[in-house]
């Protein structure tokens, strides 16, 4: 097990079963500290019971590892107390002012001069002139930035943040994911799990989770060329017939829509040439070779993704 303070998470062998079923399989991964650590992958692939039990909130039924130098099994109280975990649901008291749940927090994790680090955080996320009004009538955006300060006011070392953005309009997402990464820059080490290609791609390393299975992870680019796909934008009118035609030919791994055009893949090159061959010659669509991005990758580890639950 590694030693190196570097690293903020050193897992192996993780798994995990709920009534005989196997949610989380022989997973093993290292988060360094100061990273932003996305992790993707369908509703219900086990991407919540991974984060858990990376960090000593869930007890996995095998595998071992360390978070923050602690045994995620032997040592996860010490862990809990490093923790700071934000839900997609927003969880503090409704009728109480921002001030006042930022207060409350403070004194319940014994932060020194708590009226001090509740005002400190109300100037950093920018909450000023809302101190007095209570959570409950926040919008979606300010309820976000409101328990981002809330679970890092007690200056924790690892935060989880599952979905944190769902819901939150783009410019309330682009001003949260500036202060994340703010917090990693001061080495706050964050495991983040969205459903937003444009979030894992704010991430430096991610992870895909399908149905218990890591299959991939890295950097983004690393993820990308590591998939082989081999990509086409088509575009012109009436694409829904080439779309059709083309789902599920050999050699065509992906077909999806984007906008105006479709993205055909596939990881054979030779096969992918040839399933679209009778189709290059027509004057009425337009074929360009496109590098893939990482929802199409994302979709195409989907599409061979057997979900365990079936």
């Amino acid at each position: 097990m590694s030693a190196d303070p570097a690293i903020a998470i050193d897992v192996h062998g993780l798994t995990k079963s709920f009534d005989g079923r196997v949610v989380v399989h022989d997973l093993s991964m290292q988060v360094k500290r100061g990273t932003i650590y996305g992790f993707l992958g369908p509703n219900g692939s086990g991407k919540t019971t991974t984060i858990r039990m990376l960090c000593g909130l869930l007890t996995p039924d095998g595998g071992e590892g360390t978070c923050l130098g602690f045994n995620i099994r032997t040592e996860a109280d010490k862990i809990k107390r490093q923790v700071g975990y934000m839900t997609q649901r927003f969880s503090l008291y409704q009728d109480l002012s921002v001030r006042e749940n930022l207060e409350f927090v403070a004194r319940l994790y014994s932060v020194p001069k708590p009226v001090a680090a509740a005002r400190a955080m109300v100037e950093r996320l920018g909450l000023q002139g809302r101190e007095n009004q209570l959570a409950g009538q926040l919008s979606g955006g300010w309820k976000q930035r409101l328990a981002l300060g809330a679970c890092t006011l007690p200056s924790p070392q690892l935060l989880l943040l599952d979905e944190p953005t769902a819901g939150v309009d783009p410019k309330a997402r682009r001003e949260f994911w500036n202060e994340i990464h703010a917090l990693a820059a001061d080495g706050l080490t964050v495991l983040v799990s969205t459903h937003y290609m444009d979030e894992a791609e704010r991430c430096h390393e991610i992870a895909y989770i399908a149905y218990g299975e890591l299959l991939v992870h890295g950097t983004v680019d690393e993820v990308v060329q590591g998939s082989h796909l081999v990509t086409y934008n088509v575009n012109g009118s009436n694409l829904a017939p080439l779309m059709h035609q083309l789902d599920g030919k050999p050699g065509v791994d992906m077909v999806a829509p984007f906008g105006t055009s479709l993205h055909v893949s596939g990881r054979d090159a030779t096969a992918l040439d040839a399933a679209i061959a009778p189709f290059r010659n027509d004057a009425a669509l337009t074929w360009t070779k496109a590098e893939p991005s990482l929802e199409d990758v994302f979709i195409e580890l989907m599409s061979r993704s057997k979900d365990n639950f079936q």
